[in-house]
């Protein structure tokens, strides 16, 4: 079959020879799971006392969900597996409350990682012959040192610039030839805008694939990286509860993200009932780990949402699809009673071709209603000439959001870089409304 893979036994395994993989790994991790002081508490409550006792995958199902609250009190060591010697690197992050949530890892499991990471950026067509530029933040966030191993194992050249410090990025990219980079959608974006005040253009530079991820994003959004810069971009799913990058990402045909099920097991669930949803709906996504020792999770739930793609893709590989992520559940906004998503005003903005690559949402109150406001940049030109056409254009996009949202906002104009620009996760939300 031609079509760039890395471990071409486990991706076209057939449907009931990783069913097995599965089972076995899950048991696995139970064992381990039954080390921890949190899980041996967790899983007596069910009668669940030796691997043995899973007997089928649906067994699975019995199992209590596992949460970011969970992780949080189970801060420092009540999730650790292993015995403290056996951990080689531990990642955290943390959430609103600031108790952050850590995740240890062992030597094989970095290795397992690594092999993941490996397996994602082969099936996105790059080789050893790339230059790869890492774009994304090292330390404690899993997104640098996850690609960056990754990266190196396929035997790329691996230049690791971090985030941030743009005119640098864009030298990096020039005097090394880079052809591949990792950074966020938001970011790129930024890149691209800044070209031209660093004297560099597209043909100066060797792009011809980027990894986006870290941040949920439209179609729209993957197509104007695309079009800006004239490469491939490939969305990419991870989490560090699931390790970090490597959990699932688009092979050549973007039909989809391939997630690893010999790694892990996937459910998509309604986050309100807490039940299983069939495939091709939208639900919250929820994993198990099955190669992780460290800190074995069981049933995570992720809060991400997005759907199972049905179907076989092109490439051939056997293990299942999620769709790009559509958003968080607990980053729904509600308006006036409404539910609206950041990805749905996003995938509107994009569509618009006055738009530029910057936007922010925000909410404010006025009496006792909300009030959604949109700010966008475009394009210098259109403020000197007649401004009936920022009228017009601001109703355009006004009509636009209220046909895909059911809330009309307030849409304000601005001119290119006049809006707040982030080089790691991109902050679009700002809620003004006072807490009750």
């Amino acid at each position: 079959m031609n079509v760039p893979v890395w471990n071409p036994a486990i991706e076209f395994m057939e449907r009931e020879a990783l069913e097995r993989v599965q089972l076995a790994g899950l048991r696995k991790t139970v064992a381990w799971a039954l080390k921890t002081p949190f899980y041996r508490h967790r899983l007596a409550g069910i009668g669940l006392k030796h691997p043995e006792d899973i007997v089928d995958l649906r067994d699975l199902r019995s199992i209590p969900y596992t949460t970011k609250d969970d992780l949080r009190e189970a801060y420092p060591s009540g999730l650790l597996a292993v015995e403290p010697e056996r951990t080689v690197r531990l990642h955290t992050s943390s959430g609103t409350t600031g108790t952050p949530t850590v995740i240890y890892h062992s030597r094989q499991d970095l290795d397992c990682w690594t092999e993941l990471v490996a397996r994602c950026i082969v099936a996105a067509g790059a080789t050893a012959h790339d230059v790869f530029q890492n774009m994304t933040g090292y330390g404690l966030f899993t997104g640098g040192l996850g690609l960056h191993y990754g990266a190196e194992r396929v035997g790329m050249l691996v230049i690791p610039a971090s985030s941030g410090n743009t005119s640098r990025q864009l030298q990096l990219m020039k005097n090394f030839r880079t052809t591949v980079v990792h950074a966020t959608p938001s970011y790129l974006l930024h890149l691209h805008a800044s070209l031209a005040e660093e004297g560099i253009s597209l043909d100066q530079l060797g792009l011809r694939k980027a990894f986006i991820g870290a941040e949920p994003h439209s179609e729209q959004t993957r197509r104007k990286i695309e079009d800006l810069f004239r490469i491939d971009a490939y969305n990419s799913y991870g989490l560090s509860e699931m390790n970090g990058p490597g959990v699932a990402f688009e092979c050549v045909h973007k039909t989809g993200l391939h997630l690893w099920e010999d790694a892990f097991i996937l459910e998509i669930i309604d986050p309100r009932t807490l039940q299983s949803l069939p495939e091709g709906e939208t639900g919250e996504i929820v994993m198990t780990t099955l190669q992780r020792q460290a800190t074995p999770l069981l049933r995570y739930r992720t809060r991400d949402l997005s759907h199972l793609v049905g179907g076989n893709c092109p490439c051939g590989r056997t293990h299942r699809r999620l769709a790009r992520i559509k958003g968080r559940s607990d980053d729904m906004l509600i308006v006036n009673g409404v539910n609206v998503f950041p990805s749905q005003i996003e995938d509107v903005l994009m569509k618009v071709p006055e738009v530029g690559t910057n936007y922010l949402i925000q909410l404010e109150k006025r009496g006792s209603l909300d009030r959604l406001v949109v700010k966008a940049e475009i394009c210098a030109k259109l403020f000197t000439g007649d401004p009936r056409t920022l009228d017009d254009l601001c109703e355009r996009i006004g009509e636009l959001l209220r046909s895909a949202v059911l809330v009309k906002p307030t849409v304000e104009l601005h001119e290119p870089g006049s809006l707040p620009v982030s080089e790691g996760k991109a902050k679009r939300v700002v809620d003004l409304r006072p807490a009750f």
